[in-house]
């Protein structure tokens, strides 16, 4: 099997929880005997050439192709149009290498130029998928900033490029009644979560103590909600932050730093971060909108109980078993469910950290991931030499 994997960027070359999606995603296609024809670029000082971040074995099923990423001056709308210039690029090079593919898997806008070709033209080269994690566009806003960049930049984009793909990549949750309500049946959605690997999981929790430990992962992004739950803390009783921490763990400007929490920057170290995570016992993820977060994931990786909104797909990782789900990114809510949690007897905390590491065992690793996405792609490349998708 021979898949094109069109990026905007992996890992660690480009930083992001897309980024670190689509590098797992080559890793265990080639780590599966996979041939991947790898469509990426470099913001980072590392040397891109060596794939230095791959195994020899994994290297031998990699076909890396590194593209620049034009950037343009900055004016409302340059990400578009610096997206479809990249989508530009690299859908050029594709057309030029004569290549067949069972699958081209395009991240984000990555496809948005070889999807705008004919239906002839792209015949030549294999059915065209689409993935843009969650929807984001489509889910609520933060605030009307936001609320006219989805309106007036990505979300007619977004639809019609879904509409031209032959399949149409869900994480699951939300998002699937997302992508359906967008006209694209079903039939052409294929739901697959992202993971960790399992060499990366706790063998058990650390339990918990007197003090409960709350810990909020990720860079400054409006969407992800860190005003809200610095209001949300601002507004817990004294006598309960008593008995909790606050941790940040990510690049956080000092403006948005709230008093008595503890700050830790941007850790890029593996083995830190997880030392880190471990010293916690929650993590707190109050988002607006979200595709399947990674930082839940690493958190329960190590044994975490999770607070997080019920949006994007939160919910196929997030229940009453391991966590607690808020209804929206609402500083009163949010407060009261972490009032809640600084409550919970200190046994029922510690089932739901037992609990976050057995779900993520079970069922969010990439060694399961893999080949059930394999299979579901060469059943799908068999039926598309069937049938056709219409413009």
């Amino acid at each position: 099997m021979r898949i094109a994997l069109v990026t905007d960027g992996i890992w660690p070359y480009v930083l992001g929880g897309m980024q670190k999606h689509s590098y797992y995603l080559c890793k265990y296609l080639a780590a599966n005997s996979v041939h991947v024809d790898l469509y990426h670029y470099n913001s980072s000082s590392s040397d891109i050439d060596q794939l230095q971040h791959f195994s020899a074995g994994e290297r031998a099923f990699i076909h890396p192709v590194v593209l620049t990423f034009p950037r343009s001056a900055r004016f409302p709308g340059h990400y578009i149009y610096d997206s479809y210039r990249y989508a530009k690029i690299a859908g050029s090079h594709l057309l030029a290498s004569g290549k067949q593919y069972d699958l081209i898997y395009t991240k984000g806008f990555a496809g948005w130029f070889l999807l705008e070709q004919s239906r002839q033209v792209r015949a030549k080269l294999g059915p065209i998928g689409v993935n843009f994690h969650g929807y984001e566009m489509f889910q609520k806003a933060p605030g009307i900033k936001s609320l006219l960049q989805y309106i007036f930049f990505l979300r007619i984009p977004v639809k019609r490029l879904s509409n031209k793909a032959d399949v149409v990549f869900s994480y699951g949750g939300k998002i699937t009644p997302i992508i359906e309500s967008l006209g694209i049946p079903r039939s052409r959605i294929i739901e697959m979560p992202t993971g960790v690997e399992s060499s990366s999981i706790a063998d058990g929790i650390m339990p918990s103590t007197d003090i409960t430990r709350f810990v909020f992962l990720g860079r400054y992004e409006r969407r992800k909600g860190i005003e809200e739950l610095n209001s949300a803390i601002s507004l817990l009783d004294p006598s309960l932050k008593k008995l909790s921490e606050f941790h940040f763990i990510g690049p956080i400007p000092g403006s948005k730093q709230n008093s008595g929490c503890i700050y830790h920057g941007a850790v890029m170290d593996a083995d830190r971060l997880r030392r880190l995570l471990r010293g916690c016992d929650v993590l707190v993820c109050p988002s607006w909108s979200e595709g399947m977060p990674n930082v839940i994931l690493e958190a329960m990786s190590q044994g975490l109980a999770v607070v997080a909104t019920n949006t994007g797909a939160t919910s196929t990782m997030v229940h009453q078993g391991n966590g607690w789900l808020l209804a929206s990114a609402d500083p009163a809510a949010i407060r009261s469910t972490l009032e809640m949690v600084i409550r919970t007897p200190r046994e029922k905390l510690d089932e739901k950290k037992h609990c976050a590491l057995r779900l993520i065992s079970s069922e969010l690793v990439w060694e399961k991931i893999a080949p059930r996405f394999i299979a579901q792609v060469r059943s799908f490349a068999e039926s598309a030499k069937r049938t056709a998708v219409p413009d």
